[in-house]
């Protein structure tokens, strides 16, 4: 059980318990089908768990240098990288952290592609099989109408893939395991043909694979017919499975103001420590609290910053809120750590493990020279 008063706020806590239940589930799905899976630094970023998930995992997935070195010098095992475009004074140190150097275009391929095979490295290349599965959030759908994300079959060039020995395709966002069986008939439909040529696919990720109803077998049977019909090593990069309600985000409040209703000011801000909630939007979970109305006393949560927006959302609660208390969201270990920001001055959150045994441990803490040194 979290202790919120054992620590300074605003910070996240990572549930090391929670992280290694996850880690469980993925490292069962790859003893049973021979399937790898990679961690997607671009929802969890926190190297000083890396060793401990590359004790469960293949390695790293990575969307550019920054997070290719990070994933070679923390993880130190596969190095997965793709990004929509490379730049050329960057490339070089990219092949040499990544196994797999994975492509966005032809154009680009034609670019980079001798530097690459001449590392000795995979190439692979983003397909777009054009089938979109999401509803309600297109800023996360790179199957949208004109997505700059993966190569769609008009503009594939089959007869020009000399080096090419992989396929990827990233279409899924926090879905389950029918969208992903849909997906894949879109993408033999168009891509079929040239399957059995490859060695290799990677399905991406947005697989909630450890989401209390995800459908785990069906995730397996999808992996075991490309590995029986195409003899292709296949690929999973999660990101949010892998810290799935593994985090919290702990705040204090430090006002109680009203303006047609009671307000809370807190010291964290959803702009600043969880910029999805304005983003996706979405509505964090908040511990022991309810939905407006839904228990006795209901109130606004808000921000310090200047930003008239920068509200997290209507909360009800058991009893009234009080000056000091401390809340506690749920889920704050994927994206907001790495998405997280200085405006207006805002600290940056400090970073704890919360240990099996109960102990917390102080992974990193921010201050003044974190905010000025973006600057």
């Amino acid at each position: 059980m979290l202790d919120k008063d054992m620590f300074d706020t605003p910070c996240y806590v990572i549930d090391e318990s929670v992280l290694k239940h996850n880690l469980e589930i993925l490292k069962g799905v790859q003893e049973r089908t021979g399937a790898k899976i990679l961690l997607a630094q671009k929802a969890f970023s926190c190297y000083h768990l890396y060793p401990m998930i590359g004790q469960y995992l293949c390695g790293t997935a990575c969307s550019g240098l920054f997070e290719a070195k990070l994933g070679y010098e923390e993880m130190g095992k596969e190095n997965h990288v793709f990004s929509a475009a490379y730049r050329k004074n960057e490339i070089d140190e990219i092949i040499g952290y990544c196994g797999h150097i994975i492509f966005n275009s032809f154009s680009q391929l034609d670019k980079y592609r001798d530097k690459v095979l001449s590392a000795g490295k995979k190439i692979g290349l983003r397909i777009n099989p054009e089938h979109s599965t999401q509803e309600g959030h297109e800023i996360y759908d790179p199957c949208s109408p004109r997505s700059r994300l993966g190569i769609t079959l008009a503009n594939f060039r089959k007869n020009d893939l000399r080096g090419v020995s992989g396929l990827h395709f990233h279409t899924l966002c926090e879905q389950n395991s029918d969208d992903l069986e849909a997906t894949l008939e879109a993408v033999e439909e168009k891509f079929g043909d040239i399957l059995g040529d490859m060695e290799w696919i990677n399905l991406g990720g947005g697989h909630h694979i450890t989401r209390e109803d995800y459908d785990i077998p069906r995730l397996e049977k999808c992996i075991k017919h490309l590995q029986e019909k195409y003899g292709l090593e296949v690929f999973l990069e999660p990101g949010e499975a892998i810290a799935l309600n593994a985090g919290y985000l702990v705040t204090e409040v430090l006002d109680i103001t009203k303006n047609d209703m009671p307000i809370a000011i807190l010291d964290t801000s959803a702009a600043c420590h969880m910029p999805d909630v304005l983003e996706m939007p979405y509505r964090p979970p908040l511990f022991d609290s309810g939905l407006p109305d839904e228990k006795k006393f209901t109130y606004r949560l808000g921000s310090q910053t200047c930003l008239a927006g920068d509200s997290i959302g209507e909360y009800s609660f058991d009893s009234p809120l009080s000056i000091g208390d401390r809340l506690v969201f749920g889920d704050m270990a994927i994206y907001s750590m790495v998405k997280n920001n200085t405006f207006n001055g805002m600290p940056l959150p400090s970073i704890y493990l919360l240990k099996e045994d109960g102990s917390a441990q102080l992974l990193r803490s921010f201050g003044y020279d974190d905010f000025k040194c973006r600057l």
